[in-house]
């Protein structure tokens, strides 16, 4: 009778570190997953701000569409000006002499390391895209081209993209957009910059 009390002490005690242990590495193991992953979405957010400020370059606004932000930059050029002589120089405006030349806009989103296939693709999300939305709008009594780019934080958290993980921090809200640029007005910052 003794041994079989011991067994079942033994058997409680084994649970109850498992609990424990179980409590200890489950906001360990959200915190290190969100990190990871938000930081994959942030980085590939830069790259599309980075391809929508070539395009607006190119263009003078910005894509609607990643199919027409890929074209363009595939296709397109961008305009160099190479000033010779000194613009602020008022006894030398003579002097001044402006040279224009081109180059693919490929060559700098190769510089830059975007990589347009798969750009409009949220990272850890099993090939979600990113919503898209850019028009212009009169800001300050000026026509300005505006974007706007992101994704809900609960396409790309996979199992914790649950609110019930708001316990482990309490800014986490999975329904929450991670985005940059705004509909309202002629901004390209990110939401996880401020």
């Amino acid at each position: 009778m003794r041994l079989v009390i011991n067994l079942v002490l033994i058997a409680i005690v084994a649970l109850l570190i498992w609990v424990l242990i179980g409590s200890i590495a489950e906001p360990i193991a959200f915190k290190a997953e969100k990190e990871k992953r938000e930081n994959a979405v942030i980085d590939r957010l830069i790259k599309v701000r980075q391809a929508q400020e070539l395009y607006r370059n190119i263009t003078g606004e910005f894509a609607h569409t990643f199919d027409t932000l890929n074209d363009v930059l595939k296709n397109g050029k961008l305009t160099k000006i190479s000033v010779f002589g000194d613009p602020d120089d008022p006894d030398n405006i003579s002097a001044i002499r402006y040279d224009t030349t081109y180059e693919s806009a490929m060559t700098s989103v190769e510089e830059m390391g975007i990589k347009l296939d798969s750009l409009r693709y949220v990272p850890y999300s099993a090939g979600t895209e990113f919503d898209i939305w850019a028009d212009t709008l009169t800001y300050q009594k000026t026509l300005v081209p505006v974007v706007e780019v992101g994704t809900i934080r609960k396409n790309y958290m996979g199992k914790y993209g649950d609110t019930k993980y708001a316990r482990y921090d309490n800014s986490y809200k999975p329904g929450s957009t991670i985005k940059f640029g705004d509909r309202l007005a002629p901004n390209t910052s990110g939401n996880w910059e401020r």
